[in-house]
């Protein structure tokens, strides 16, 4: 294994200018400003070697699942990337209720409706979060979830909070979460036109980090810009530790995945590195795999470790943390199991939900595909 993966102990960080990523940061949702060397020391790392046992399969019979959602009560949302809807999974007996479909998807290749977030204000405002591929671009809207309503019938017309992401093929992007700051975080893809992801006015090849409005959020490196980092190629994994240090997966061309830690401002290469680069105004990732071994899409915290769902890989990836360094090397779970796997969400304390990606047009379903399955992990 330590022939196929390359294990990054630093983020290879420097202080020079252009927005690399040198020094402490100091910008809202930073993962740097609490990771000196000092601080990373007195930080308990978690064992080198963990352990993942699947304990259910919670539901099956899914259509191109994508993102995944926790409700208060603990059942789960799941969007369809392919049929453009939405659906309630009971998380006791894998019942599924179709919430209804969200108008103005328009799937193609890669894209269609992709993440799905709870506003952080749930409880009062039942609104989901969702981004997706319309004819035009890549957006985020807003759902009212009215529960009372006939299945079916459940979701409202969407609002649009943001729009204007480039769409392609393939590198939509489409991960989107509520950081600790109850800003969104949305993650991009540069569509195909690598260019995107050095242009700071583009949105494409970026996280941006958004008010729940829709505008860019305050604090943001760039001003009145929604950008919050650059360089990437096309992330689908956003991740946040409990010292509120956000993380992000990328998935590489022909040679290196990675696994970053963000910090706000910095530029992460693409399409002038992929993976570690000698170059200091680069922020190097903190692990990297090759692209058979991961092609990463969802990532989440759990037990000390960042817990990384890899399709073309098909195996669950452990990321032991020390700080914003990995602190021994990535360990693969789940290999060829249950195929192509697309998102992994925290179920608290040590329990995950991980989602397979089977029917996706680029796997091997299996009879049940695509299936739900509650894994507990150390």
């Amino acid at each position: 294994m330590l022939a196929t993966t390359a294990l990054l102990l630093t983020a290879g960080c420097s202080s020079s200018g252009g927005g690399g990523g040198g020094g402490d940061g100091t910008g809202p949702g930073s993962t740097a400003s609490n990771s000196s060397p000092s601080r990373q020391a007195a930080e308990k790392a978690p064992p080198a070697k963990g352990s993942v046992k699947v304990l259910r399969t919670v539901t099956t019979g899914l259509n191109t699942p994508w993102g995944l959602a926790r409700l208060p009560g603990g059942d789960l949302l799941v969007s369809s990337r392919d049929e453009g809807t939405i659906t309630k999974v009971d998380e006791k007996t894998g019942r599924k209720t179709e919430l209804g479909k969200v108008s103005g998807v328009s799937p193609a290749g890669e894209g269609g409706l992709l993440g799905i977030a709870l506003s952080p204000d749930y409880a009062a405002d039942h609104m989901i979060y969702a981004y997706f591929t319309s004819a035009s671009d890549n957006r985020i809207v807003r759902l009212l979830y009215d529960a009372k309503k006939p299945a079916g019938e459940q979701l409202g017309a969407p609002d649009t909070i943001f729009k204007g992401i480039p769409k392609g093929y393939i590198h939509n992007g489409g991960r989107i979460a509520f950081g600790p700051d109850r800003m969104l975080y949305a993650g991009t893809g540069e569509s195909g036109n690598r260019g995107l992801a050095q242009d700071k006015k583009s949105l494409g090849g970026k996280i941006l980090r958004l008010t729940p409005e829709g505008d860019p959020a305050p604090g943001n490196p760039f001003p009145d810009s929604p950008v919050y980092t650059y360089g990437h190629r096309n992330v689908q994994g956003l991740a946040w530790d409990p010292e509120q240090r956000l993380f992000a997966s990328e998935f590489g061309q022909d040679t290196w995945d990675e696994l970053n830690a963000i910090k706000p401002g910095d530029n992460y290469g693409w399409p002038d590195a992929e993976g570690r680069s000698s170059d200091p105004k680069y922020h190097n990732p903190i692990a990297q795999w090759h692209t058979d071994d991961a092609s990463p899409s969802g990532i989440t915290y759990a037990e000390g470790s960042i817990w990384m769902a890899g399709l073309k890989g098909q195996r669950l990836w452990r990321i032991p943390l020390n700080g914003t360094a990995a602190s021994a090397d990535p360990q693969p779970f789940l290999q060829g199991k249950y195929g192509r796997l697309r998102t992994v969400v925290s179920a608290g304390g040590d329990k995950l939900w991980l989602t397979t990606s089977n029917t996706d047009g680029r796997g091997d379903p299996r009879s049940g595909d695509d299936r739900i399955l509650e894994l507990q992990v150390g």
